[in-house]
């Protein structure tokens, strides 16, 4: 288990809040506990790797709201569904949903153990393919908005002629376009700059 990972533990019946936390500190996690949901959104944004250790009941936000809430923002915190006997419907949303495994009450803490590691590993995929994402994003604002129209068309197969046409430039003013998108985008061939630039969902040159 990863040293620097915290697991984040949101339930509201304070005895198994202390168990859980006296639990992963056995095993040299770092561990912040909340009493509810609302008071989990109060401390966003919180820092990874890790995982989220969630109720399903509680006062106030239910777990299963509080995880629609966490879903709306990309995160590489995976989400651990905690559950009482009989919530199995819950659990089984709660997966659909996107959450990363669940467990049930009265908890096994050799189970538990397992589930986080498995969690604070997915986490540190999860972390470092956010970071190429931001980074991606940070090569594209380095853009002209030119070089993003020219970009876009690549994107979309155009060739040279066909962009400098739909432009209004000269074929070797694309040309010069190109070269400059392929190096700040760190591509080294069409192929390299699709891939990079397809991985982003909210690039608009899509499709």
């Amino acid at each position: 288990m990863a040293e620097e990972a915290t697991v984040y533990v949101v339930e509201d019946d304070e005895a198994s809040r202390e168990l859980m936390k006296d639990l992963f500190e056995s095993v040299d996690l770092n561990v912040l506990t909340f009493n509810s949901g609302n008071d989990f959104l109060d401390a966003l944004p919180v820092e990874s790797p890790g995982c989220i250790l969630l109720d399903v009941r509680m006062p106030g936000i239910s777990g299963l709201d509080l995880q629609a809430k966490l879903n709306s923002e990309p995160s590489s915190l995976p989400i651990i569904i905690v559950t009482a006997h009989g919530d199995t419907q819950m659990a089984v949303r709660a997966m659909k949903e996107g959450a990363f495994d669940f467990v049930e009450k009265p908890i096994n803490n050799q189970l538990l153990l397992e589930t986080v590691d498995k969690a604070i590993n997915e986490s540190n995929k999860l972390k470092d393919a956010l970071g190429h994402q931001d980074d991606i994003r940070q090569r594209l604002t380095s853009l002209t908005p030119r070089e993003r129209d020219v970009l876009e068309m690549i994107a979309k197969g155009k060739l040279n002629k066909q962009i400098a046409f739909d432009l209004g430039i000269t074929q070797r003013t694309v040309e010069v376009h190109r070269a400059r998108v392929m190096e700040k985008m760190k591509a080294k061939t069409v192929a390299d700059l699709l891939r990079t630039v397809m991985s982003l969902d909210s690039f608009s040159g899509r499709g």
